[in-house]
């Protein structure tokens, strides 16, 4: 796997930077670890809906699976979503070790292979060809770094787009492709705070982008929109479903949600799963838990797992498995600790997440 792989190329090495503190650092480059999450509750912003109840499934009808009559296409495009059938998979990148090493020593671990190889791109970067040392069968989900929504609109980036696409083209198989994640949040440079406060802008670059691709005839793309789990700064204007594209547009719904101050997975993940879970698979495309000591971290696994047995259309789980990302302590990665391990293996292994 090369550096621009692991490491996101220069601008991309810091792809999580200390919460709260991240949104200057963040527009010249350095990726946050979604900074919005300083703040536990965040209303009207959040993707929380008021009537929600943490560690309750939503109201009655919200995880029921799409009528295929009443679908433009399949449920989650070119990669299909499969209610009850979670997608297992993870951003690896794992401190004096190559991808290949890592793959290996995750499936010595937990008895199996990741199913989806998150990898980060910056704007400019060539999109990858193949991503050396991924599992035999799984799906690359790739996270392609946004830019202002004027280099996109003006037309100044469309040669830049068409050849992203011509490459995505290329691959073997399906690819998810995720770009322009968190917009909803004020730390990078094409989220709608950074852009006049315009949600539509972004959605204009979004079905832009997506008739590049479908002009080059890069048909094997599943289209992940994926927000952070609240918005910053909050209020109407900003919430996600400003930035929605629409269902044609879109195959896949993610989520960016971390456990920083023992939010409850529903907490997190459940504003989304409520709006769009049953029109489209949701994944959650990034999470990690923090370590509060004793078997902090390990509970979380447990209650995260019990919480996606009860969302059958979260249909793939992603995790930020890392321990070398620059400018923050917390190690992402999920052998911190002996209990930690036993827990996400036992997640790994049920059937639910056999996807």
């Amino acid at each position: 796997m090369s550096p621009s792989h692991r490491q996101f190329s220069s601008s991309m090495a810091s792809r999580r930077v200390v919460l709260g503190l991240a949104a200057a650092a963040a527009v010249s480059g350095a990726a946050a670890v979604g900074a919005a999450q300083i703040r536990k509750h965040e209303s009207p912003g959040t993707l929380m809906p008021p009537s929600a109840q943490p560690d309750k499934p939503p109201a009655p009808g919200a995880s029921k699976p799409p009528s295929p009559a009443s679908s433009a296409k399949r449920y989650g495009g070119t990669v299909p979503g499969v209610p009850g059938k979670a997608l297992f998979g993870s951003y690896l990148d794992l401190k004096d070790m190559s991808y290949r090493q890592a793959v290996a020593l995750r499936r010595e671990q937990l008895g199996r292979d990741l199913r989806v190889a998150h990898v980060f791109y910056d704007w400019a970067d060539d999109l990858p060809l193949r991503v050396d040392g991924m599992p035999e069968h799984a799906i690359p989900l790739v996270s392609w770094r946004g830019i202002n929504y004027d280099e996109i609109l003006s037309g100044r980036s469309d040669d830049l787009i068409a050849r992203a696409a011509r490459r995505l083209k290329s691959f073997d198989r399906p690819v998810m492709l995720r770009w322009g994640w968190e917009m909803n949040g004020n730390w990078f440079v094409w989220g709608g705070p950074k852009n006049g406060n315009n949600p539509a802008g972004y959605i204009a670059c979004w079905r832009r982008m997506h008739g590049i691709f479908k002009r080059e005839g890069a048909h094997n793309i599943a289209w992940v929109w994926s927000v952070n789990w609240n918005s910053k700064p909050p209020g109407a204007w900003n919430k996600i479903q400003a930035y929605y594209p629409g269902d044609e547009y879109v195959d896949w719904v993610g989520i960016s949600g971390y456990n920083n101050h023992d939010e409850t997975p529903a907490e997190l993940y459940d504003g989304l799963y409520t709006a769009y879970a049953s029109r489209k698979p949701m994944m959650i495309t990034e999470l990690g838990a923090v370590d509060n000591g004793g078997t902090t971290k390990g509970d979380w696994i447990k209650k995260l797992a019990s919480y996606v047995a009860r969302r059958p259309n979260i249909c793939g789980v992603v995790w930020f498995d890392t321990d070398t990302h620059k400018g923050y302590p917390e190690k992402w990665r999920i052998d911190t600790d002996a209990h930690a391990l036993a827990e996400y293996r036992a997640m790994a292994r049920s059937p639910r997440f056999s996807g």
